[in-house]
């Protein structure tokens, strides 16, 4: 994975997008030191603050594992972080489909998008600082190091399988909280969580919409 370093861009996500139109090809990384204009859920945007984790990176489509529900996605690189993480000290765990959780609070997101062949991957991680109503990360962590833990998790494409068994085993977690879907709020209190990442909720099959 070739990582490129920044001071400041408006989001990571649409720099590394806008070089992929520009001809560069996967799998390519972007890291800010500060990011102003960050993407989050539902078109929502996310406050970057100074001293955080603002990344983005793409990869092949083709380099996916072929089990992986493409609409999992999201699951599937939060996931891998999230393992990144808990090696490093980090109680940390995901709430369904791919927020970044300390105890009650969100410490981060993760969102990805396809362009042709290419799935691109976003996300920010509050390692330092957090606007009010959100939490920081529990553990003291070089950037660098955790980045270079996680992009090796990413290039040795575990199967979708192996990271979803793991995935399971905290989705309880989840049941406290809503998910929403088609600008509806449901609950997880009673969702049933399928092996391709997507949960039954009310009778319906509701899939990551990152």
């Amino acid at each position: 994975m070739t990582i490129r370093w920044l001071e400041q861009v408006d989001s990571t996500q649409r720099y590394l997008i806008d070089a992929l139109k520009a001809g560069e090809t996967p799998p390519l990384a972007v890291v800010a030191d500060l990011q102003d204009a960050g993407r989050g859920s539902r078109g929502n945007s996310w406050t970057g603050l100074e001293g955080n984790l603002f990344f983005s990176f793409a990869v092949a489509r083709s380099a996916l594992p072929p089990d992986l529900q493409l609409e999992s996605s999201s699951i599937y690189f939060a996931f891998l972080l999230k393992m990144a993480l808990e090696d490093a000290g980090s109680e940390v765990w995901l709430k369904w489909p791919n927020d970044f959780y300390i105890g009650e609070q969100k410490i981060g997101g993760t969102i990805t998008t396809m362009r042709q062949n290419t799935l691109v991957c976003g996300i920010g991680l509050n390692l330092k600082n957090a606007p009010e109503g959100f939490g920081v990360l529990d553990i003291d962590v070089s950037r660098e190091m955790l980045l270079n833990d996680y992009f090796s998790r990413v290039e040795g494409f575990p199967k979708w399988k192996e990271i979803f068994r793991l995935y399971a085993l905290e989705f309880d977690k989840s049941r406290r909280f809503q998910t929403h879907n088609n600008h509806h709020n449901f609950s997880l209190e009673n969702a049933v969580l399928c092996d391709d990442g997507s949960v039954m909720c009310d009778g319906q099959r509701i899939y990551s919409q990152r």
